[in-house]
């Protein structure tokens, strides 16, 4: 294998690291939106149900 088929090689495989790299980034960033809007989202129903039972 010549040095530039070792050079493409290597950059294949950084590029898929990266990639799943970025796809877990995602993923955490998804979950941690998701867990923002949920805790939001009780604090809303709560002052909702506080001001419906007054």
């Amino acid at each position: 294998m010549s040095s530039s088929e070792q050079d493409k090689q290597r950059n294949r495989e950084i590029a898929e690291n990266e990639a799943e790299r970025q796809t877990i980034g995602d993923a955490r960033v998804s979950i941690w939106a998701i867990a923002v809007t949920i805790i939001i989202g009780v604090i809303v129903a709560g002052i909702v149900w506080a001001w419906m039972s007054r």
